[in-house]
């Protein structure tokens, strides 16, 4: 199939990839001269495992390419995928210009296109968004109706940043909201080469399952950190507790997220929380533990640094920044905002994180370091500095780059393990964890 891609930022530019690997020719559709530029020339606009060899081999093989002209790019292709961002408003809501925007670039499209065309949701949005917000825009800029020019559905991601590609091809599932068949028959055959179980239900229920999922795994994580926190003040071993639940996989599901530790964040589950209790508190309808999670969340941050504070020394390092290993995505990095806390109260800190030293210089995640965390580029140093540097080092990732430091702690050093990286190895020898 033709497939039209409209955002290439981390949902857009994995699955323009992927789908092209699965032989179907992608044009991916951005504003953002720099991301066109980096697709155009087989590079990958974000760090993520495997992605740069999948975009250069579209490119190489023409299934792959990227444009601004999204006229050309829907009269061209059979189907238009949206994974634009749906960002945080102030307030919690959802930002939602950048999907009203494609909407109406789609509809604009669609007014002369002959040929059934199929829109399909991608992004992240509440419950009632692509019913009551896009499809009138889509309707009124087409002047066609829903079900005769063009097919509507809602088709969720379940990509995990740091290891999306392989998520792609192996979800837990690939949920298809539509009401119609032949819609549902058409989508699937986008993703024949993905494995899995393919649901098919209302574009709503679709919208509400990826919240659901969100929500959950933020709900988990600081269920594990809130049990960690009283087990550890009654003298109980958390991580001992935490893995018997896990035992129970009738019940308790999955233990992917069970693990007391650090703070949840990047561009989904702080978001996707916010616009659902916000919404809740719209319709007057309350959400206590909902709400309660992103304090919990927060209490998290500021007890680690109350922890890192409690050693006494000024001389810091953090090794990994991003809002978690794999990745180059700031957006919402508790590292980030546990880095703030200690520049703001004095701390002399230096951070190591080979992905972010790579995004601040070349990286699509450059224009945003430089307009919102300016100082950032000014502490980021190699592995060698950072050691020698800290009488205090905060581990915040569990990757190889990482793991080979810790053998290399001296004795001076204290040591913050957010990560539980010393469980990869033999290295309980090597420092003093301050692991609660």
């Amino acid at each position: 199939m033709r497939i039209s891609i409209f955002g290439l930022g981390y949902v857009g530019a994995v699955t323009g990839a992927c789908l092209a690997k699965a032989g179907h020719i992608v044009v991916g559709v951005d504003p953002d001269r720099r991301k066109i530029e980096f697709i155009r020339q087989g590079k990958s606009p974000i760090v993520e495992e495997g992605l740069q060899e999948l975009i250069s081999e579209g490119v190489a093989a023409e299934r792959f390419c990227a444009t601004d002209d999204f006229l050309k790019a829907v009269a061209e292709t059979e189907a238009s995928l949206i994974c634009v961002g749906t960002p945080s408003l102030p307030n919690g809501s959802l930002r939602t210009d950048y999907l009203e925007n494609v909407a109406r670039e789609i509809g604009r499209s669609l007014r002369e296109k002959v040929e059934h065309h199929s829109v399909v949701v991608r992004s992240t949005v509440l419950p009632g968004t692509t019913e009551g917000l896009l499809k009138p825009i889509l309707e009124e800029e087409s002047g066609k109706k829903e079900g005769e020019g063009f097919g509507l559905s809602m088709n969720p991601e379940f990509l995990r940043e740091g290891v999306s590609v392989r998520d792609f091809g192996n979800p837990p599932m690939t949920v298809i909201g539509t009401e119609s068949q032949e819609e549902f028959e058409r989508i699937s055959s986008i993703y024949g080469s993905v494995s899995g179980e393919f649901i098919h239900c209302r574009i709503s229920t679709a919208e509400a399952i990826k919240y659901g999922c969100n929500i959950f795994h933020a709900l988990k994580i600081t269920f594990a950190n809130e049990m960690g926190m009283l087990c550890k003040r009654l003298g109980v071993d958390s991580n001992e507790v935490l893995n018997i639940i896990c035992q129970d996989k009738k019940l308790n599901i999955s233990d992917k997220y069970l693990r007391p530790g650090f703070a949840f964040g990047g561009s989904c589950l702080p978001k996707d929380l916010r616009a659902y209790t916000h919404k809740a508190r719209t319709e007057d309808v309350a959400l206590p533990v909902f709400e309660a999670v992103m304090a919990s969340n927060r209490m998290q941050i500021e007890r680690t640094a109350d922890r890192i504070m409690a050693v006494g020394s000024k001389k810091v390092a953090l090794l990994g920044v991003s809002f978690k290993e794999g990745t180059d995505d700031l957006r919402e990095s508790p590292l980030v905002a546990l880095a703030e806390i200690l520049i703001g109260r004095g701390y002399d800190l230096k951070i190591y994180d080979p992905n972010v030293e790579y995004a601040s210089l070349y990286g699509s995640n450059k224009e945003f370091i430089d307009r919102e965390l300016p100082h950032l580029k000014r502490i980021l140093v190699g592995a060698d500095e950072a050691l020698a540097h800290a009488d205090v080092l905060i581990f915040g990732h569990d990757a190889p780059a990482y793991r080979e430091l810790v053998p290399k702690v001296l004795e001076r050093h204290k040591v913050l393990d957010l990560v539980r990286i010393a469980d990869r190895g033999d290295f309980r020898g090597h420092y003093d964890g301050l692991y609660w």
